[in-house]
């Protein structure tokens, strides 16, 4: 198992298959040669598993059990986002290689080190002559980084052949070190929900002109007002449920004063949201819908006024909030009837999914994989093509199998993204286990 993962996920980095919003753009190549190389390294998935293609290059196998009555999805994406040629990489970002015992490369973690590890926990059970008890979906896409379309197209593969599935897995959550202020164990956190992600733009116009006679209030300087009025005016703050049992779960883990308090976290909400919101911003962002001015754009010269300023807000709508609301909400903060705000991407936040069977059946295989790890439910802040599938399901989570550090974690969608050789072996074990576990009916 060990060298043929590792030097399958190395070939994998290797093809830059970076995603776009802008078709034109996307190097398809890439994502030819990334379907082949998966062939090659994954033969017997490829010649005994159905394969329906979705989207442009997203990829749905179906392996059939000895039931199809508890249907599984495990899924991942192909695509990465761009590499910052600035950014100050310790090695080739799309190179796959090896140090300190870690593969280095842009995808690693998000997502191709979940995609190796499937398709090789898969391939070591053909070779062994398995069949899984339930039927086993692969649902890998290959626009999840750009919200695109193959998630939502596999979704109706599915629908269409009346397929429910008892678990649907995506990426999300991991053995995260050091991810609890006080807590020296990893947390096992399993998203049993996601945050909506919504973005907005504020349009701010003027006459614009030479920048040698500027006037009061032009479209700049109301959008720096607007951002900074944003800024002083956060969300509401709560603790939602999969939140207080998070730290209810954490209670035996901390130290003998705090014990207590968290130990009753449900019946003691606010104090709990109180002590989210001191601990920084990862666990703030655990009580509040989050927003962050993310785009900036104005003149398109430095002795020119602005006639047309925009910056460009990222939400992330915390569960029990809506979209309308979040808009009411940054309408009233800018509270200057001459901006204009437009609604660029609209997401709602997912359905909770229940604490029962399938959730037990993964916390059950964390527990056996890493044993010094927490298995605790928590909210996910950032958006999967998971979301897509609370409309065929409702056990619905986000799990990749990969102990990461916080400067792991640190590194998703920016610089030296890595994960360890042992990690990802452990990964792939783990995966294995989870379809050798499958109910029977």
């Amino acid at each position: 198992m060990t060298d043929r993962v590792v030097t399958a996920l190395q070939a994998l980095v290797r093809i830059p298959t970076v995603s776009d919003r802008d078709a034109s753009r996307i190097d398809t190549d890439a994502f030819d040669r990334l379907l082949a190389e998966l062939a090659t390294q994954f033969p017997l998935l490829h010649e005994r598993l159905e394969l329906t293609r979705v989207g442009t290059h997203g990829l749905l196998f179906h392996w059939a059990g000895a039931s199809a009555e508890k249907p599984v999805v495990l899924m991942a994406h192909l695509d990465v986002v761009p590499v910052d040629g600035e950014a100050p990489w310790q090695h080739d970002p799309f190179g796959g290689e090896i140090h300190d015992g870690a593969i280095w490369g842009r995808g690693t973690l998000d997502d191709k080190g979940c995609v190796a590890a499937i398709c090789e926990a898969v391939e070591s059970l053909l070779e062994a002559g398995q069949t899984p008890a339930q039927d086993v979906w692969l649902s890998f896409g290959c626009d999840e980084e750009v919200s695109g379309t193959a998630a939502p197209e596999a979704v109706a593969v599915l629908r269409d052949r009346g397929v429910t599935p008892w678990l649907v897995l995506d990426e999300g959550g991991a053995i995260a070190g050091g991810a609890f202020p006080g807590v020296k164990a990893p947390l096992g956190v399993i998203g049993v929900t996601e945050k909506g992600t919504t973005s907005l733009e504020l349009v701010a116009e003027g006459r614009g002109g030479h920048a040698s006679t500027p006037a009061r209030n032009g479209p700049t300087a109301r959008i720096a007002r607007a951002i900074l009025r944003v800024e002083k005016s956060p969300f509401p703050a709560s603790a939602p449920a999969p939140t207080l049992e998070l730290m209810r779960r954490l209670a035996p883990h901390l130290p003998l004063p705090v014990r207590p308090l968290l130990g009753r976290a449900d019946q003691l909400a606010p104090v709990i949201t109180r002590v989210l919101l001191a601990a920084g911003p990862e666990a703030a962002a655990m009580t509040r819908t989050t927003v962050a001015a993310t785009t900036l754009s104005g003149s398109p010269a430095l002795n020119v006024i602005a006639s047309t300023a925009k910056a460009g807000l990222n939400i992330r709508v915390m569960v029990g909030d809506t979209v309308a609301g979040v808009v009411d909400h940054i309408r009233k903060a800018v509270a200057d009837e001459s901006i204009r705000i437009d609604v660029v991407e609209s997401g709602e936040p997912s359905p909770v999914s229940p604490m029962d069977e399938p959730f037990q059946l993964v916390e059950a295989c964390i527990g056996e994989v890493f044993p010094e790890a927490i298995a605790t439910p928590y909210v996910m802040m950032a958006a999967t093509d998971s979301r897509h599938f609370t409309a065929i399901s409702e056990h619905v989570y986000r799990f990749a199998p990969f102990r990461m550090t916080k400067a792991q974690r640190q590194a998703i969608h920016s610089y030296d993204e890595h994960i360890g050789v042992a990690d990802l072996v452990d990964g792939a074990r783990w995966y294995q286990l989870l379809i050798e576990r499958l109910p029977h009916d």
